[in-house]
């Protein structure tokens, strides 16, 4: 079977002693294809034909088929004892045959068989069964990747959450030994900065913590969502005082640009939270004297969120993966600045939670601008029931 984004080809082998039943059948499938709906791939077939049983032994052994189109009376040996002398689990089976009884069925489903088709049969008799069987391989196959790839996720997430907490439960540790220990003396000043240090990495990794608590409500749909009509202008500012003492630390400037009041339907802790990742990232990734502005405006119906600033900038090639999760961009101007790697991917979903997006135009070294588009009244019914 070849799989690609737009192909998933499957091998059928007919096997039938009968050259105008078996080139008949190869006729007729030869151009088959189709898409299951809200898939992309078109399924088509590679197709073998085999007149014994024993050419068909060698066809499933050499050509790995995904369907066996098999006559249940061959020359050499019938259908059962061709599934008998394979491992038909492999593969797919319809089991075609004129000698149709009730035995006979009972018998191939107890082999393996799929399907069964009785002959003399139409064309569209014929495509029809091999379209359930290749549509069930699909499926199993779908599943299959998806299952795999679930694994695959939580492999890598667990692997990240591990590093992303071993670092500073390391270095609380060391820093607490080094107390227990007593190694600048009996004075409690002189251990100020190793708590300072280990506040601020408990700080991290509560951030962390609370970060992947969001992430995950947002993508179950198990968040609970209180929708009302908030003011943005109130909720940028109140964000942005928890904020403040660091800007300050750093002489970095901050004006906002928008209406004394530009309400909204929203729920209040989304939008605290898109705007703690905007501001929160504008601070830590800014320069020293830098400048932040922050524009909220009603446009078209839509609610647009500017954010620049004058810090450190992100290259071409680092945007195109920002948004991912635990992505974080890492060089000689970020070695030192904490962050979970989950904050902008947390502000991508919440856009999209409204209808929106999030855009970015950055140069390194210069200063990004992040634009956030929300569109008004994009609650439906669907909203309101997870609201409540």
């Amino acid at each position: 079977m070849e799989n690609g984004k737009e192909n998933f080809k499957l091998k059928i082998l007919i096997a039938d002693d009968e050259p105008g039943m078996r080139d008949g059948a190869a006729r007729c499938l030869k151009n088959l294809s189709f898409k299951e709906t809200d898939f992309p791939e078109k399924i088509s077939f590679d197709i073998f034909l085999a007149e014994t049983g024993e050419a068909a032994l060698r066809e499933i052994n050499d050509k790995k088929p995904d369907i066996v189109l098999l006559d249940y009376k061959l020359p050499d040996m019938n259908g059962l004892e061709v599934l008998q002398n394979c491992d038909s689990s492999k593969f797919l089976t319809v089991v075609v045959t004129a000698f149709a009884s009730l035995e006979v069925a009972i018998a191939a489903t107890r082999k393996g068989a799929f399907d069964f088709l009785a002959k003399p049969f139409s064309p569209e008799e014929l495509r029809e069964s091999v379209k359930k069987a290749a549509k069930n391989i699909f499926m199993l196959r779908k599943v299959r990747q998806l299952q795999e790839e679930k694994s695959r996720i939580r492999f890598e997430f667990v692997s990240v959450l591990a590093h992303e907490l071993k670092s500073p439960l390391a270095a609380i540790e060391g820093y607490l030994r080094l107390i227990d220990e007593r190694v600048k003396g009996d004075e409690l000043k002189s251990y100020d900065s190793m708590v300072k240090r280990s506040v601020e990495r408990i700080i991290s990794m509560r951030k962390l913590i609370n970060d992947i608590l969001d992430l995950t409500r947002l993508e179950s749909g198990k968040k609970k969502r209180v929708i009302e009509k908030i003011d943005l202008a109130e909720t940028a500012l109140y964000v942005y005082e928890g904020l403040s003492m660091k800007a300050a630390e750093r002489k970095i400037k901050f004006e906002m640009i928008c209406p004394e009041k530009i309400l909204f339907e929203a729920d209040r802790g989304e939008m605290e939270t898109l705007f703690s990742n905007l501001l929160s990232n504008a601070v830590k990734y800014n320069k020293e004297g830098g400048e932040i502005k922050l524009n909220i405006a009603k446009e078209n119906g839509f609610i647009k969120v500017i954010c620049a600033d004058t810090g450190i900038g992100i290259s071409e090639e680092d945007q195109k993966r920002l948004f991912g999760e635990f992505v974080r961009i890492k060089n000689e101007h970020t070695r030192d600045i904490e962050g979970s790697g989950l904050g902008l991917s947390i502000l991508k979903k919440i856009a999209g939670l409204y209808g929106g997006e999030v855009k970015l135009s950055s140069k390194y070294e210069e200063g990004s601008v992040f634009s956030v588009t929300l569109k008004e009244k994009i609650l439906s019914e669907t909203s309101a029931n997870i609201a409540r």
